[in-house]
């Protein structure tokens, strides 16, 4: 017959027996986590050699131009761009969503998890479907809105179009823009510089007026700017100055509506390969030698700033407000 001193050796073989085994459990959970944490590890990327450098072969589009007819063709992270929900829920409207930067916004909102309606110029139709797709894809709302950004009415019809399409309005990016190389102030027409006017300024000030009534505490207005704003090229001077104007209008705004709980920043790009470059907006000798300037010796891709875009839409960025974040492979930045 067991003694209690028996009883009591037995329990504790049994108990650490059981602790024994709990540790090499997890010791072998641990070892497979770790096995599996580095299968997640990406490798680091050289930056200089991650996408194409120049010389590029000269090509020219009607504007506004595609990016499915570019060569190389730019890359908006379609391929690339893992989202991680930060913004589950939102709805955003995008103008300039087809290609370049405000293409690359659309697909990583969608793989965060937001409802995206993007507005192009209807030519840009093929390029805008893709997107459309590629959102729908991530099994969100896409709105396809196309027109012309010059159209007061348009552009308020815009936002009641998204609102609709969406469910309501949480972000707005106003991206779009024109963009004419011209060697002289004496080769642009008033309607030329009209025309770019209209779309860089008059547009998001309309879009703004038009959403605003729509947006609540924690809504966000995000502007393209861009590395002109501060360092202008001559060949670009009614381009340049409005995104001056749209730096200043970001910094502006922000201290407005800072009372109403409505962000709004900017994003600033260098030298990025986008439908805009091959479609009247650098010269052919320029567009060979596209972002070789830069301290990294190539252009940017619009995949680059994807994420710009996401971190400043998102709630985590609830204390970035009235500032303008830069990617410019290396050159100056406000």
């Amino acid at each position: 017959m067991a003694t209690e001193s028996d009883k009591s050796m037995t329990r504790r073989r049994l108990i650490e027996a059981a602790g024994a085994g709990a540790v090499a459990t997890a010791t072998i959970a641990g070892r497979a986590d770790s096995k599996e944490t580095q299968t997640m590890i990406k490798p680091l990327i050289d930056p200089r050699t991650a996408y194409p450098s120049p010389p590029f072969r000269q090509q020219s589009q009607p504007w506004p131009g595609l990016a499915s007819k570019m060569e190389p063709r730019p890359d908006h992270g379609e391929q690339s761009y893992r989202g991680s929900g930060r913004l589950s829920g939102r709805k955003a409207l995008i103008t300039g969503g087809d290609s370049g930067m405000g293409r690359a916004a659309a697909i990583a909102y969608a793989r965060e998890g937001a409802d995206v309606a993007i507005n192009y110029f209807p030519t840009e139709e093929p390029d805008a479907q893709e997107v459309i797709a590629l959102i729908k894809a991530e099994g969100r709302t896409g709105v396809p809105i196309p027109g012309d950004l010059r159209d007061e009415a348009f552009c308020w019809q815009l936002v009641t179009r998204a609102v609709e399409g969406l469910g309501g309005l949480d972000i707005v990016v106003n991206n779009a823009a024109r963009q004419q190389t011209k060697a002289s102030i004496l080769d642009i027409t008033s309607e030329e510089f009209d025309w770019t006017m209209k779309t860089n300024i008059y547009a998001p000030f309309w879009i703004i007026k038009a959403a605003l009534p729509h947006l609540k505490s924690g809504a966000v207005i995000i502007g393209t700017a861009s590395e002109q704003a501060y360092d202008p090229s001559p060949d670009l001077y009614d381009y340049a100055q409005t995104k001056a104007a749209t730096m200043n209008y970001v910094k502006s705004l922000a201290k407005q509506l800072a009372s109403k709980g409505i962000r709004v920043n900017a994003v600033a790009p260098g030298p990025i390969w986008t439908p805009l470059q091959v479609s009247g907006g650098a010269t052919q000798e320029k567009l060979e030698k596209f972002g070789g300037q830069s301290s990294l010796g190539r252009p940017g891709q619009p995949a680059e700033l994807a994420s710009i875009y996401v971190q400043l839409a998102a709630s985590d960025a609830s204390y970035a407000t009235g500032q303008v974040y830069g990617a410019a492979g290396g050159t100056g930045q406000p």
